[in-house]
């Protein structure tokens, strides 16, 4: 029998009974790097793999986050500012009853128009009020 240290005993313990044995292999799909801001494991511990279903172990349903991206699909009770679109996926499975703040966008949908009655002369002029002109 071979004998490994306890960290790697534990390790493999673990993946058999959490991850189904699946864990390295989706570690080794994902590049060992977390799938939503591209962060790399220091070392195979640092990048945890997130069920997707919880306690589901199946290859496509799991897949390799950092912990700040693991922290943020499982502790966010409420999104209030914008998430990388994976990330919201994940969050939203986790959440499906969770809270989205709508973010709103303030760019105009049609252009400006150039001229206006308003402020402008028949020649597109902005008309002065005269205010400081002698």
């Amino acid at each position: 029998m071979d004998s490994v240290c306890a960290t790697c005993y534990t390790l493999k313990r673990q993946d058999e009974e959490y991850f189904g044995g699946l864990r390295e292999a989706v570690l080794e799909r994902d590049g060992y790097r977390c799938r939503v801001c591209d962060a790399s494991g220091r070392d195979k511990r640092s990048i945890i793999v997130h069920h997707r279903v919880p306690g589901k172990s199946v290859l496509n349903m799991m897949i390799s986050l950092c912990p700040g991206c693991h922290a943020k699909v499982h502790r966010t009770k409420a999104v209030m500012s914008e998430m990388p679109p994976l990330l919201l996926i994940l969050w939203r499975e986790q959440h499906p009853d969770g809270h989205e703040q709508t973010t709103l966008s303030f760019k105009p949908l049609r252009p400006e128009t150039q001229t206006d009655p308003l402020f402008n002369d028949e020649k597109g002029r902005i008309l002065s009020l005269g205010y400081g002109s002698k």
